[in-house]
Formats: C-alpha cells, structure tokens, sequence
C-alpha cells in the first residue's frame, strides 16, 4: 500500500480531499498534516475582520473533510523534508514515511529580516496566527488603548484588509477616533491592478481619512512606531504587515529545487523539477517559466488537476498539465458591503459586486460542507 501525504490544508488540498472522498484512490494510505484543525478560505478573510461573517462560515474542517476522504489528519507543523529518507519532519521531533508527497502550506508575509519587525509587527499570514493577534486589537479598540493603525503594503490584501479593519473598529469606537495609515514602497497603491481600479481605491481611501505614504520603505519597526529607510519615525499603536508572498523559511533547508524567492519549483504537472515523488500547489510553489501572481485564485484552479495527478502518480499513470490562466478576476471588498470588481483593464463597482463576491464565496465553502 503506497502512503500519500498531504501537508497544509491549503486550496488546493482541500480539493484533492473532496475529491478523494467522492472517488477513493484504491490501495493508498492518506494522511494530512496541518497545524491547526480548522483552515480559512482567503476570500473571505476581510468579509470576517469587517464583521460580515463569522469564524466557522469562511473556516474549512479538515478533520470532518479528511475523515469523508479516508484520511488520517496529523495535527502538527512541518519544519523539514528528508528526500533521502522520504519523510516529512514535524516541529515536535516526529517524522512520517510518505511514497509521495504534496505541499500547499501557503505562503508568509513577505518582508526583508527587519529589525524589530517579528516582535513588534503583526503579520497577516499566516492566517492562523493572525487572527488571534487581531482578535487582541479588537478588545484594545473597545478600552479605548488602540488610537492609530499602521498598515505596511500597498497591493490589493493591504488596501482590503485595512478597509475591513477601519470598517469593524468604527463600530467600537467614535468616528475617525482610530487612525490609519498605510505605508508602501511602491509609487501607486495597487501596482498589479488598472488605472481605474487604481482611482477608485484612492478616492475611498481619501474619503474615509486613510493617510497613505508611498514610495515609503520601512527600515525597522520599534515599540509603537516604524523607522522608515530615511529616518523619519511613523507612530502608530500597532504595524500590521501585509505585504505579499514570501515564501515559508524552512524550505530553504530541505534539498527541494527552488526559485529564485525560495518558493517550490516545479513543471507544468505541479511536480517538483527536483524530487518526482514530490507535487506542491498554491503560494508555496511557482511553476517554473510562468508568470502569475501568488493568489488564493490560481490555488484554487490548480486543486483539481492536483487532485488528478495525485491519483495518476499512484497508479504510475501519465500526468496531466496545469496550464495558469492569463488573467483572473479580482472582486475587493471595500469595508463596508461594496466592492471593486478588477478583471484586465475593466473596473466596476457597487454593492451588487460584494453581492456577487459573497455568492461566489460562500458557494465555494458549501462545496466542502456539502462534502462532509
């Protein structure tokens, strides 16, 4: 019996455990490692710092869902891959044999090694770390110790989960009595998007007082204030960095072919360029010769050809081939219920779009409740 492991309950996972519960893959031992029980879906994550919904309507049960897959979940944090041994090594001294092997572990908040930053930021990824942290700002903004909010990065995540943050603290507050300021070392805010989507994010953000500093780079961050690279301090109560994706720091200790940032390398069938018993999906990875962005999008899009290959390579069958779209459609919530559509060079906006964004959304979780 061929032993497959799974580590992180990422997008793409949770799709090849469905998958796997519809249709099990006869003669194969499962098991998921995932540090915690419970994994959220990223398109939902501002929708529940606003308010909008709660924890267990946009958190995925990876025991339920490992359970209808025939899977055993272990639930512990990977800190290394024996390629010589076949073995992924758990954070508590454990190792597990695997004949193949697949990581979606997401990705970490991208940042140089600060000074000051791990202690005194908070970083949104990963996610199970920050919503406690977030959880703690909350309860600092209803005793009235929270008065203004740095936010690092200026990419699309950066402007939606400030907004969303603005949006759930105003309802704990007086008005405008929390401030915020975004920093970024880009010179527009939302450099991946078009001029339109570019406009509208900036009228909102004047609308709602959000200062916003480009071509800002922070040096170091140091109790309540950040340091920027020409000296200029920025107080703030608290730095939340939400910056893009960085790549997870152990895999640079594995043996595994990476690229250049430190991501899973790999072809076109999401099998490592290196290790052939080895497939990788989501943030954590970059296909080798394409360029896309690192988006719970394209994660999502890969899950079911995953899924296949997963099954093929078991079964020692050929593989199939993940070809990343050109362009995907971005829909960013605003705080409040109301959206910016972003597909190309085409803007739209409106209540119907955040509309719109929830049925996607929540379409996409009753999939795995459905599932259960």
């Amino acid at each position: 019996m061929k032993r497959l492991v799974l580590v992180g309950g990422g997008h793409s996972h949770v799709e090849v455990l469905r998958q796997l519960g519809v249709r099990p893959a006869a003669g194969a031992e499962i098991i998921l490692v995932s540090p915690a029980r419970h994994t959220s879906y990223s398109g939902m994550l501002p929708g529940l710092i606003a308010g909008h919904y709660r924890y267990d309507e946009c958190h995925i049960d990876l025991d339920y869902l490992a359970r209808f897959a025939g899977a055993r979940l272990v639930q512990s944090l990977a800190c290394n891959v024996d390629t010589l041994r076949r073995q992924i090594v758990l954070t508590d001294g454990a190792a597990i044999d695997y004949d193949l092997l697949s990581i979606n572990i997401g990705s970490t908040s991208a940042h140089p090694a600060l000074p000051g930053a791990a202690d005194e930021a908070i970083a949104v990824k990963p996610v199970e770390e920050f919503l406690p942290a977030w959880n703690g700002l909350v309860e600092r903004a209803r005793t009235g110790d929270l008065k203004k909010i740095l936010i690092v990065g200026g990419g699309a995540g950066g402007v939606e989960l400030l907004l969303a943050m603005q949006h759930r603290l105003a309802r704990l507050s007086a008005p405008h009595a929390i401030g915020f300021v975004l920093v970024t070392d880009a010179g527009r805010l939302l450099p991946d998007h078009n001029s339109g989507t570019r406009s509208a994010f900036r009228h909102i953000l004047s609308q709602r007082g959000i200062k916003v500093r480009l071509n800002c780079r922070v040096a170091r961050a140091e109790s309540n204030a950040a340091i920027t690279t020409n000296g200029e301090r920025i107080a703030a109560d608290a730095i939340v960095w939400a910056t893009g994706a960085g790549a997870p720091a152990w895999l640079r200790a594995t043996t595994l072919k990476l690229d250049a940032a430190g991501f899973i390398a790999t072809d076109e069938h999401l099998q490592s360029l290196s290790h052939p018993e080895l497939f990788a999906a989501g943030d954590c990875a970059t296909i080798a010769g394409c360029a896309y962005p690192k988006s719970g999008v394209y994660a999502v899009r890969q899950g079911p050809l995953l899924a296949g290959n997963l099954r093929h390579a078991l079964a020692d069958e050929p593989l199939g081939t993940y070809r990343p779209q050109p362009r995907a459609l971005a829909l960013i919530s605003t705080g409040d219920k109301y959206a910016i559509a972003s597909y190309g060079g085409l803007t739209l906006q409106g209540a119907w779009v955040w509309r719109w964004k929830n049925y996607i959304d929540r379409k996409f979780m009753a999939r795995y409740a459905a599932a259960i």
